[in-house]
């Protein structure tokens, strides 16, 4: 084997050929640059344990997207939150985001997938990462976590995560020195970079936490003291972090009262302005600089920010929310329609791609990834992120049946597939499903890796085919994996999201559904209907889950091979506990409708026992959910799940339907 770096190919671009040289067969990585002659590495030593080395097969391969990130809402300390803190999954990760071999292996894991940044959500990170001229006496040293008995929710803009009982109750979970901190994350950055992984620390505004008031500090927009300490503390941040490649910011959320032109004006007084003095001393130097279009309008936008958009050292782009919180509703999305004209001929945009829903469930299905991915209007994208809102993708918490001694595994470790499906894909849409089939039978040489591939696909289509029919469109409106929301969005006072709800939600744009309301009037009045019906809908949720349920006895003939591969074909079986209950539920609901509407007693009955129908699979759901995972578990954004709890809502479906 041999390489060499061919100028002539594109950043991260590879290739692999086959060269004969002195009657001897040389494998040849060609690349364009040190991360295409990585991916070239990765991708030789993947076919050769696949194929063995006589069945590699040349390929030249490009980045499909420029940026390919994560989203991670980092838990840095109690007195200096994101927005996910307030959820088991951020108070189970505040010391695992400062444990080095984390990071490694998470760095490792992400490189191997082809992800090249990793983007730190954070509502106010400063006090916990820089020492800010002239407020020295904000950073702080070790990191703390709260032991208060929590509230279930707390406000959706973020605000009163600092009340007193949060902060006057605390530990300390590492001792550590603001400069060792600062030494930490530059030893990170160091070693994410050495793969090709960049990264971003990205705000939301305006908040101080961390700050105790010091120096006059408020969250007041017109606070001249707040303007100065964010613009030197964006600075710092900058400079204290040579490899960092950029800020990125959101306006909104604790902007009351103003209109967007103040917002602007804030965001570039303070980021803006940050990053001019940033690169004023440090010339040459290469920032990016992201504003997510949030309650304002990207030309506004960019003439707001005209210095940073024209400076030759600062790369302006957008940040887009490309399918609200739910990738997993339809391939096709619509929500940048109207976004993508204004960005004009220049402008470029990542894309938030926010996973809210397979937080428990081991989900994979490269088939629909594939096709949300090539459905991205390509011509105004830069790259696009993905991660979540209500979930910290740290160290798994949630696993019950975990071995005496078995360390905490990583959360894209044991999603293994799903990331490395999303990462992969997101570089190259055109790998095909062999591959998949074939990595499977690299992980789970026991089973029938074509069926496993088959089946996992199956089940995995339960979460696109309900959330773009039962379309709740942001994360605290629809939980897929609990059948809840907060209890506005539910229209109940538990947030379960009963019958009725199933009845009068809407269905996703992007798809042809036709909702409930629609189908009962186009039925009364004889009409044709043009689109996927309930009952359609209910048949293909049937369909899929069918199919899976009816290749896990042979896939079961394995278990006890792999923990694993058990662990794997139970959350298959639970996607599909979980595709059954909601094709009955949707039946149930739309014949109840009918019933409604019509007053014959035949539709009634069908309601009654489809609902009944789909009880039994809740149970059977929630019974061995129950048996391998943590109940109950608390959510940032929908409250605490109980599987107790939501088994006695399911049960008043049936009332209700017999109630009429």
């Amino acid at each position: 084997m041999s390489t060499f770096s061919g100028r002539f190919l594109e950043p991260e671009a590879f290739e692999l050929t086959a060269r004969n040289a002195g009657g001897r067969s040389n494998i040849v990585v060609g690349a364009g640059d040190a991360a295409g002659l990585m991916y070239g590495g990765l991708e030789l030593a993947e076919q050769i344990r696949l194929y063995d080395l006589d069945g590699v097969k040349p390929t030249s391969q490009k980045a499909h997207v420029a940026m390919r990130g994560v989203k991670f809402n980092i838990p840095l300390d109690v007195r200096t939150p994101s927005y996910s803190d307030m959820s088991d999954a951020a108070q189970e990760n505040i010391a695992t985001v400062w444990d080095w071999d984390f990071w490694t292996e998470y760095l490792d894991t992400l490189a191997r997938y082809r992800f090249n940044y990793v983007s730190l959500w954070s509502l106010h990170p400063f006090p916990s990462l820089v020492k800010v001229p002239g407020y020295e006496d904000i950073a702080l040293d070790d990191v703390q976590r709260s032991t208060v008995t929590w509230a279930e929710d707390y406000p959706t803009i973020a605000t009163g995560y600092d009340a007193p009982e949060i902060l006057e109750n605390v530990e300390v979970v590492k001792r550590i020195t603001i400069d060792e901190k600062i030494d930490f994350w530059r030893r990170v950055m160091r070693y994410a970079k050495d793969r090709n992984i960049d990264f971003y620390v990205i705000t939301w505004n305006v908040f101080t936490y961390g700050t105790d008031g010091k120096y006059g500090i408020t969250d007041a927009m017109d606070n001249p003291v707040t303007v100065d300490y964010f613009r030197k503390s964006v600075k710092q941040l900058l400079l204290t972090y040579p490899l960092l490649r950029g800020v990125g910011l959101t306006t909104g959320e604790n902007m009351r009262d103003v209109g967007f032109q103040e917002k602007e004006d804030w965001a570039f007084a303070t980021y803006g302005q940050g990053v001019l003095d940033a690169v004023a001393e440090q010339p040459g130097r290469q920032i990016r600089f992201i504003h997510r279009q949030h309650q304002t309008k990207a030309q506004d936008i960019a003439a707001t920010f005209a210095p940073l958009v024209k400076h030759p050292d600062v790369d302006f782009i957008f940040s887009f929310k490309y399918a609200q919180a739910h990738v997993m509703s339809s391939t096709t999305q619509t929500f940048h329609e109207s976004f993508v004209p204004s960005l004009g001929d220049e402008l470029k945009t990542i894309w938030t791609q926010r996973n809210d829903d397979a937080y428990l469930l081991r989900w994979g299905a490269p088939n629909f990834f594939r096709e949300f991915i090539n459905n991205i209007p390509s011509d105004v994208t830069q790259g696009m992120y993905y991660g979540s809102d209500q979930w910290v993708w740290g160290r798994d918490w949630l696993t019950l049946d975990r071995g005496e001694g078995e360390p905490r595994e990583l959360e894209i470790k044991k999603h293994w597939y799903h990331w490395l499906t999303w990462g992969r894909l997101g570089y190259n849409p055109d790998l095909g499903n062999d591959r998949f089939v074939a990595l499977l039978g690299e992980r789970f040489p026991q089973a029938n890796a074509e069926e496993l591939f088959n089946a996992w696909q199956n089940a995995s289509m339960v979460y696109p085919l309900t959330t773009g029919f039962h379309w709740g469109q942001f994360d605290f409106q629809w939980y897929i994996e609990a059948c809840r929301s907060r209890p506005g969005p539910a229209q109940t006072e538990s947030g379960f999201h009963d019958v009725n709800r199933f009845i009068t939600l809407g269905v996703h744009p992007g798809t042809d559904n036709v909702a409930i309301p629609e189908y009962v009037a186009a039925m009364q009045a004889g009409a044709t209907i043009d689109g996927t019906s309930p009952l359609d809908v209910a048949t293909a949720l049937h369909r899929r889950a069918d199919a899976a349920l009816e290749a896990l006895p042979t896939l079961d003939e394995t278990r006890g091979t792999s923990v694993e591969l058990d662990r794997t074909l139970n959350d298959i079986r639970l996607m599909a506990y979980l595709g059954k209950y909601y094709a009955f539920k949707i039946h149930g609901a739309t014949e109840l409708a009918l019933f409604r509407a019509t007053g014959e007693r035949a539709r009634q009955q069908s309601a009654v026992a489809a609902l009944t129908e789909a009880q039994t699979w809740w149970l059977r759901y929630t019974t061995l959910s129950g048996e391998l995972y943590r109940n109950p578990f608390w959510t940032n954004r929908v409250g605490i799940v109980d599987w107790v709890e939501l088994n006695a809502e399911v049960a008043r479906d049936i009332q209700i339907a017999q109630d009429g």
